[in-house]
């Protein structure tokens, strides 16, 4: 979780909701990212996206089993369904997100009955940290005039 949080200070850094992503494999993280959504003008451009692509492409297949995710805000409602689609069997993630969560805050997708993957999710690693790097990044946004 703490590769994570390094990644979301690079959100941060960038001007992008801090949110990262680190995505480990057999000890070795095959997939690492921050939020892009507005570097990259793509609503879909969440951590958890970038970090699924770029361990698909180094194991070689969508299938991401005997995986884990660490991600330091839970999913959204995409973010899971991906999750989900990659067959990912362990989540963990650092603060529940109450108004947007896609594994337990507002929506089940992670857990959903009627779905044929249903990972293991952990919550509440390093939930401070993570907590107060999102809050200080929305108190700073909320200080700044809009052009």
């Amino acid at each position: 979780m703490h590769l994570a949080l390094r990644e979301a200070q690079r959100s941060a850094d960038a001007d992008e909701v801090p949110v990262g992503a680190i995505i480990v494999k057999d000890g070795a993280v095959i997939g690492r990212a921050h939020n892009q959504t507005e570097l990259l003008k793509d609503p879909t451009a969440h951590a958890e996206m970038i970090a699924i692509t770029q361990a698909a492409s180094a194991v070689g297949d969508w299938r991401l089993t005997d995986t884990l995710l660490y991600v330091t805000k839970e999913p959204c409602p995409m973010c899971a369904g991906a999750i989900v689609l990659a067959r990912i069997p362990v989540v963990v993630f650092g603060v529940p997100d109450p108004k947007r969560g896609g594994a337990v805050s507002v929506f089940n997708i992670l857990n959903h009955p009627q779905l044929n993957h249903r990972p293991e999710i952990i919550q509440g690693i390093l939930e401070e940290p993570c907590r107060a790097m999102l809050q200080d990044f929305f108190r700073k946004k909320r200080l700044i005039p809009k052009d």
